[in-house]
C-alpha cells in the first residue's frame, strides 16, 4: 500500500512519515502540505527528520493522485471532510485520526464510505483500542452498581474537550450498560450539585504542559474502586496504529471501519 500523509510538516505528520518509513508492507507515496507552503518540493524524509526518502512534498491531493492508495489524515475537522471527499472522488482509501467531528460531519463520512473505504477512530493507538475492549467487558460485568467516571489529560494546545478518546470510552461503557451517553453524561462539576445520580457517567478534563494523552476510567462502589488506565508517552503510538490501519485497508473497496475492526476486537 502506498501511503499519503497530509499535514506532512505538522507534529503528527512527521511521526506518520517516520512510522510509514519504518513499517513493512507499506511505502510512502506522497507527502502533502498546506497550499503555498515554502516546503513544497522538499524531500518528505528531510521534512520529518528521517533522511531522504525520495518523495517530494506537494500542496494538494490532486497533485499526487497517481502516487498513493490510502491517505492518512489528522487535520482539523473541516479539512478532514474536504480531504475525505476528494479521496472518495479519486477512489482512494482514507484513515482518519481527527477528533472533534460534529454529528453532521460523521454522517458525511458515513455517506463517503459508500464510495470508498475509511477507517475512522478517535484514537489510533493499539493500546487504547484494547482498553476499549476491556472497558466494555468491565461494564458488562459490574453493571449499574458501580459509578463510572472518566478523567482525561492532554497538552495545553488541544482544542476539543473532552477528548475524542474519552468520549469514545464513555460511549463504549454506556452501550455496555444499555444507556444513551447523550442522556447520562455529566461534564465537570461545580457548586452545590447534590448527590451523584446512579446512572450518570462523569467526565473531567485536564489541559497542561505537553501531556500526550492520559485516560483513566473509574468503576467505583462502596468498598472498592477499579481503574482502567492508558497513558501515551509519544505520538508515535498513534502514528504506528494509523499505518497499521492503512495496510489493513488493502483490498477493501468501501465501508466505514474503526480500529476495533482493524485489530479484530469485535
Amino acid at each position: 500500500m502506498r501511503i499519503a500523509v497530509i499535514g506532512a510538516a505538522g507534529r503528527m505528520g512527521k511521526y506518520l512519515i517516520q512510522a510509514t518509513a519504518e513499517a513493512e508492507g507499506v511505502t510512502l507515496g506522497a507527502a502533502i502540505l498546506r497550499p503555498g507552503s515554502s516546503l513544497v518540493g522538499a524531500d518528505a524524509g528531510e521534512i520529518a527528520g528521517v533522511g531522504k526518502l525520495g518523495v517530494a512534498a506537494v500542496d494538494s491531493i490532486q497533485a499526487c493522485a497517481e502516487d498513493f492508495d490510502v491517505l492518512i489524515d489528522f487535520t482539523p475537522p473541516g479539512l478532514t471532510i474536504q480531504n475525505a471527499t476528494a479521496c472518495a472522488q479519486l477512489g482512494k482509501a482514507v484513515v482518519i485520526g481527527t477528533t472533534g467531528l460534529s454529528d453532521e460531519e460523521k454522517n458525511q463520512l458515513n455517506a463517503l464510505a459508500e464510495k470508498t473505504s475509511i477507517v475512522f477512530a478517535p484514537n489510533m493507538s493499539v493500546g487504547v483500542n484494547l482498553t476499549l475492549k476491556l472497558l466494555a467487558m468491565a461494564a458488562e460485568i459490574l453493571g449499574d452498581d458501580y459509578d463510572v467516571e472518566i478523567v482525561e489529560a492532554h497538552h495545553r494546545h488541544k482544542v476539543d474537550s473532552p477528548s475524542g478518546t474519552a468520549l469514545r470510552m464513555g460511549e463504549v461503557v454506556a452501550e455496555a450498560l444499555g444507556r444513551d451517553l447523550n442522556e447520562c453524561a455529566v461534564y465537570g462539576r461545580e457548586g452545590k450539585i447534590g448527590p451523584r445520580t446512579q446512572k450518570e457517567i462523569g467526565f473531567e478534563t485536564i489541559r497542561a504542559g505537553d501531556v500526550v494523552g492520559d485516560h483513566s476510567v473509574w468503576f467505583a462502589t462502596e468498598g472498592e474502586r477499579i481503574e482502567i488506565v492508558h497513558k501515551a508517552s509519544s505520538r508515535m503510538t498513534f502514528a504506528k496504529g494509523a499505518v497499521r490501519a492503512a495496510a489493513w485497508l488493502e483490498g477493501k473497496k468501501s465501508g466505514l471501519f474503526d480500529m476495533q475492526d482493524v485489530l479484530n476486537l469485535k
